[in-house]
């Protein structure tokens, strides 16, 4: 009640000030207005009797005088008229004045001395008049005056009536403004604090068993966000305290973004981490006049950034946005998350030509399918592979300088951009401690050796002190393929490498998602779980069942051979045709590289000629969504699909599937995993499929739909205790450990 007293106060206050202001101006005009007016009618009057009055006063008749002046003095407004002979003598007046007209008139001398009419306002008896008086000639010279009287009291009555008028206006106002104003306060901001204050109670007292959904924004938009974020927080820290209470008395432990902070604070004794990444976890790109911030589709984004969350550190990538150069400050650095920062990411810039080189170049045409094993000829080209020299020399100059003022860093390189950086960090700081994880496949030595540049690799790769990959199957063929291509002791009982005196560890370590932490709390206002009716209905489809799929559009996601199965199953049981539809979520990829373009032409022909095969009036078997979809878009997909199809042909994780599973906090669901990811080394309770069998696939799929419930409920328990156990903390966790805990000088022996 006191705010809204003080508001509506501060609004009287304004709105009288305003009124006061505007009606003095008004009334400052309308006198100036009437007083003209007045004026110009007593010089017509005083023009009209001037002619009678010269005439008489010429031939000395004050009779006549008089009888012209008692009948002029009678009209509206006009108090009376009088006429002065040239020694200030009354001639003539009317009655009711006389007596005050008696003295002489210092105005009407001054008038007949300077023989011009004039006009002004003057007390006359107890009132104030407007007197008007014009000279009298006769013949040339000035023979008197004519006196026009008029009474002003109608202007005085006129300006009081606009002071009147205004202030009822001020009062009518006053009273529409303060109860709009209230209305207004008690719809748009006490209605909304009473609800925010609720939810925040409820959070707060946990009365409320069911999902908080967020509070309403409008006019406290960036306060209900930042309050969303704070309740998110406080959310997920009771849900971490409460399961690790759990697991204590169960004699386990749960790796939390909390635990983790510990695990490294220990380690590296208050030093910050420092992870390099050809992809930024955040980009800028200018919408108008608008910049916004992007979170690009990419696993190791989602992998990598609740580590940096949790720990903090710096971020060294590469800045893609057209925006991005915009935001950074002098030294190209920026704080993120926008909304909560809590690292830093610093930006590397290339040119289009080193990127075209290095990325889409050697990396994306070389190395990827060189490694994936995927059916496409992988490219070497000369100035590709001088581009990947460059920029992995540009990355190391940006690494080291961070690492300046750092005593024995510790740097997590990541994935297959970046071989040449770890032994160019190292060169230069060798109390450094660098890790190299890379995400993708390592094929076995003979496929590898078609590289030209492999011994430059793996000697570059050797420059770490840990290489990491998802697997030990992949650990063992990167074994081999140095054992191959270079001089080097290998250690097979430790898994170590040594060469010219540098010792490197190598290790699988299976990555992982934020389980359970942020990335699995829904977005803002999603209190509940989306209908897959509305789902299906947005899409423009009827149907009964739901399918999803989760990809970067590229030739190793077996996206082809999924559409195929899809098209086996519907020709095996038809009862399914009109009521199962798959619908694929894919973010174009690399659309530089012609593979990959002509890859996106040839998956949207093959989603279109299965539809025009069984397409029906309300219905399609394949949904094709080509864009990037923000984790928002996705979540409702993978929370209400009846089976979700990841049918890489080779994968070194993919995290799609541990997507899926984190998301179906109903426990239901089926994942349908290709054979040839890691996580079918870790999901055991998915139908594992050969992605290459489309058969098999398709028999997976009906297995899927008529799995019953309970069986669908137990092995995603199962695989969500599995994902709980292997999150991205825990695998964080073991990969800086066993980094920290390395003896830079004893060949790579634990501590």
């Amino acid at each position: 009640m006191r705010i809204n007293f003080r508001i509506i106060l501060s609004i009287v206050i304004v709105i009288s000030i305003i009124v006061f202001l505007f009606t003095i101006f008004q009334v400052r005009q309308e006198k100036e207005r009437l007083t003209i007016d007045l004026e110009r009618r007593a010089a017509l009057l005083g023009e009209s009797l001037r002619e009678s009055v010269e005439p008489l006063l010429e031939k000395g008749r004050p009779e006549r005088l008089q009888k012209i002046v008692e009948k002029f003095g009678n009209r509206e407004r006009l108090a009376g008229v009088a006429v002065y002979d040239v020694k200030d003598k009354l001639i003539a007046a009317t009655p009711q004045l006389s007596a005050h007209l008696t003295t002489p008139l210092t105005f009407v001398t001054n008038v007949m001395n300077s023989d011009q009419e004039d006009g002004a306002f003057s007390p006359l008896g107890k009132k104030e008049m407007y007197l008007y008086a014009l000279p009298i000639h006769r013949e040339e010279s000035v023979a008197g005056a004519l006196l026009i009287i008029h009474d002003p009291s109608y202007i005085q009555d006129r300006l009081s009536l606009i002071w009147k008028n205004n202030f009822i206006r001020f009062l009518v106002n006053a009273l529409v403004i303060s109860l709009t104003t209230l209305l207004l306060i008690r719809w748009s901001m006490a209605g909304p604090i009473a609800r925010m204050a609720e939810w925040i109670k409820s959070l707060r007292t946990e009365k409320n068993l069911e999902p908080l959904s967020s509070p309403p924004g409008g006019v406290f938009e960036p306060l209900t966000r930042e309050v969303t974020h704070i309740a998110k927080s406080i959310s997920l820290a009771r849900e971490v305290a409460e399961e690790e209470a759990r697991l204590r008395h169960r004699a386990e432990a749960l790796w939390t973004p909390t635990r983790l902070k510990e695990q490294i604070r220990t380690l590296l004794r208050e030093k910050s981490l420092f992870v390099v990444s050809n992809r930024e976890p955040y980009m800028h790109e200018r919408r108008g006049r608008k910049i916004e911030t992007l979170v690009p589709a990419s696993g190791l984004v989602t992998a990598l950034e609740p580590v940096l969350k949790a720990c903090g550190g710096t971020w060294i990538a590469h800045g893609s946005g057209d925006a991005d150069r915009e935001v950074v400050d002098a030294q190209n650095k920026i704080k993120v998350p926008p909304e909560d920062p809590q690292y830093i990411l610093k930006r590397v810039w290339l040119t289009k030509e080193e990127e075209k080189g290095y990325y889409y170049g050697f990396a994306n045409e070389g190395l990827w399918p060189l490694c994936h094993i995927a059916h496409t000829r992988p490219s070497f080209r000369e100035e590709d592979w001088g581009h990947y020299q460059t920029v992995n020399r540009k990355f190391a100059r940006a690494t080291l300088e961070e690492l300046e003022d750092t005593e024995e860093p510790l740097v997590l390189i990541q994935d297959y951009h970046f071989a040449l950086l770890p032994r160019l960090v190292k060169e230069e700081r060798s109390d450094a401690r660098v890790a190299l994880f890379w995400h993708i496949p390592w094929p076995n030595p003979e496929s590898f050796g078609i590289c030209p540049w492999q011994r430059d690799l793996l000697h570059g790769m050797l420059g770490a002190d840990l290489i990491g990959f998802h697997i030990q199957f992949h650990c063992n063929n990167f074994l081999e393929t140095v054992d191959r291509a270079l001089e080097s002791r290998i250690d097979w009982e430790h898994f170590t490498v040594e060469r010219g005196g540098q010792s490197t560890l190598v290790k699988p370590f299976p990555i992982s998602i934020a389980f359970p932490g942020p990335a699995m709390a829904p977005p803002a206002g999603h209190a509940a779980k989306p209908s897959k009716e509305i789902i299906l209905k947005e899409l423009g489809v009827k149907g009964k069942y739901l399918g999803a799929g989760v990809d970067r559009i590229d030739y190793t996601k077996g996206i082809l051979e999924r559409f195929k199965a899809v098209e086996r199953f519907l020709e095996k049981y038809p009862a399914y045709q009109g009521e199962f539809t798959f619908v694929e979520l894919g973010a174009p990829s690399r659309t530089h590289i012609k593979e990959y373009h002509d890859l996106m032409a040839t998956v949207e022909a093959e989603a279109d000629r299965i539809n025009w095969r069984f397409k029906a009036k309300e219905w399609q078997p394949i949904v094709f969504l080509k864009k990037h979809h923000s984790h928002e878009e996705i979540q409702p997909f993978y929370e209400t699909a009846d089976l979700c199809l990841v049918t890489s042909l080779h994968d070194g994780m993919n995290l799609v599937a541990k997507e899926y599973i984190g998301a179906r906090e109903d426990e239901l669901g089926v994942l349908i995993l290709s054979q040839f990811t890691g996580a079918s080394r870790e999901l055991r309770d998915a139908l594992i499929v050969n992605p290459y069998d489309i058969e098999q696939m398709a028999e997976a799929i009906r297995t899927a739909l008529e799995m019953d419930p309970a069986e669908q409920k137990a092995r995603m328990q199962r695989m969500r205790e599995t994902l709980k156990d292997r999150n991205i903390y825990h695998w964080a966790a073991n990969l800086i450990t066993a980094l920290a805990q390395l003896r830079l000088g004893n060949k790579g022996k634990m501590s």
